[in-house]
């Protein structure tokens, strides 16, 4: 499969399309998840998955005919479920399609659940659609071991590996290479949120430039350990303290992620 490093993601700012909402935890980085927390605010029941009234977003028309949503968009795709999930299986195949037709934008989405991808895909999948970017999220060894050996060998033109909310050390060296875009990085945002050493980010960065795979530190989270001091850090102030950090490669310095 062809692979490439001359897309570089670089969106500031896009759209948030939601087509279903909901989501069930099936590993450690889903025990403080950002959208269980949301919705318990509003007691609502995060694990019912439904579909919402956005669905037809990227496809909607304006009062004259023009697709609500301009060409050349970036549109953060399913960041209040995953678009993998089970529950969504009989809606998948007409999102496909949408993305199909608005050609003219950029669609990403992350995932857990890289196992069930062959399984997802339409039928003009083939080597993957050239405008559908995707990130298989690890939050720990055990998860990378697991889902990044599948994420290397299934046809998707634009990979990324998203470690977040990163909860131990982890190696990735056995799975950087040249089909792999981008590594983000961040800890855990949140009242209970996990630990995230800054050793394990200096770790995974310098796997990252001896892997020649661009790298971004997105956010602190709450609980930050740097040189052996724990720091509470506001939500707020995460992101611009990763910023400060000044750590990321050139080339993944502008990926501006969604959700967590």
């Amino acid at each position: 499969m062809e692979t490439t490093k001359a897309k570089q993601i670089s969106y500031g700012g896009g759209v948030n399309w939601n087509p279903w909402h909901g989501c069930h935890r099936i590993s450690a980085g889903c025990v403080h998840c950002y959208v269980y927390r949301m919705d318990a605010k509003h007691s609502k029941d995060a694990s019912k998955v439904e579909r919402t009234n956005g669905f037809y977003l990227p496809v909607s028309h304006a009062r004259d005919g023009s697709y609500r949503i301009p060409p050349g968009s970036f549109i953060w795709t399913c960041f209040t479920s995953d678009f993998l999930l089970s529950d969504a299986d009989c809606w998948r195949g007409e999102a496909w399609r949408m993305m199909r037709e608005r050609n003219d934008c950029e669609f990403l989405f992350i995932t857990k659940r890289i196992a069930r991808f062959a399984q997802c895909l339409p039928e003009d999948w083939g080597e993957g659609y050239p405008n559908v970017s995707i990130c298989c999220t690890v939050e720990n060894q055990a998860m990378a071991d697991e889902r990044l050996p599948v994420f290397l060998d299934v046809p998707i033109r634009h990979k990324m590996i998203v470690c977040e909310p990163l909860l131990e050390k982890i190696d990735l060296s056995a799975y950087l290479g040249d089909w792999v875009e981008s590594v983000t990085v961040g800890g855990e945002s949140g009242d209970e949120a996990r630990m995230c050493d800054y050793d394990w980010i200096l770790d995974i960065r310098r796997q990252c430039i001896e892997a020649d795979v661009p790298f971004r530190f997105k956010q602190t989270g709450a609980h930050f350990i740097k040189d052996g001091k724990r720091y509470w850090i506001r939500r707020a102030l995460q992101h611009a303290q990763a910023r400060k950090a000044n750590i990321n490669t050139e080339k993944a310095a502008s990926f501006q992620g969604s959700g967590t």
